[in-house]
């Protein structure tokens, strides 16, 4: 492949590599905050690119126009893909939110097979939906079919023993301390092993 110039590069090998202001990114800037971030000397990430020290150096200082094959070197030693040598890192976007929910306090949700508790419910437009779910089934004839939704879920047993049925699964016997993480367009279930209701904390993505 012949070598092309960064500014060729920023226009076919990035989606969104500009700075909000619209101006070039600083491929020097950037290469040196990929490096830094990951606590390596000049020399660790050129042995890890396969690059000289003398080249990796006036790259950073802008000293030098680095070719196609030297960008793909970068980013294999860097772990990451060419494109993101290009993607400024998010700047303001350091959060401070958080809701604690005591135990026992977290709006219940009480329906045949399940009684949900909600968590963290007064945090708006969250990415995550966490709920200790009482588990009333006790067999799958009590289900209206399968649940499905957008996102994906993970559950973790925190008391009691539990099946899991999955559309494309064989069915999951889970205690204590299992856990499971699954795509809930998938069918899915979950019944009561024990004598007593079991219960779980379930977290769901919200897409």
């Amino acid at each position: 492949m012949t070598s092309k110039d960064p500014k060729s590069l920023i226009k076919i090998a990035r989606e969104g590599g500009a700075t909000e202001t619209g101006e070039p990114l600083d491929l020097g800037m950037r290469v040196r905050e990929l490096r830094k971030a990951r606590d390596w000397t000049l020399e660790q990430a050129a042995g890890q690119a396969g690059l000289a020290r003398s080249t990796l150096s006036k790259i950073e200082n802008g000293q030098m126009s680095p070719t196609y094959e030297a960008l793909k070197k970068l980013a294999i030693g860097l772990e990451i893909s060419v494109p993101q040598l290009f993607t400024p890192p998010e700047q303001g976007q350091v959060g401070g939110r958080m809701a604690v929910t005591k135990s026992g306090e977290g709006n219940a949700t009480v329906t045949v097979t399940y009684e949900h508790e909600l968590l963290a419910e007064t945090l708006t437009q969250k990415k995550m939906l966490p709920y200790r779910a009482r588990v009333r089934a006790r067999s799958m004839d009590e289900f209206d079919g399968w649940v499905r939704h957008d996102g994906e879920e993970f559950i973790y047993v925190l008391t009691g023993v539990v099946q899991l049925y999955t559309e494309f699964y064989e069915p999951v016997e889970m205690r204590r301390g299992d856990s499971a993480y699954y795509d809930a367009t998938m069918g899915h279930n979950v019944v009561s092993l024990s004598d007593e209701d079991a219960s779980i904390l379930w977290v769901t993505s919200l897409n």
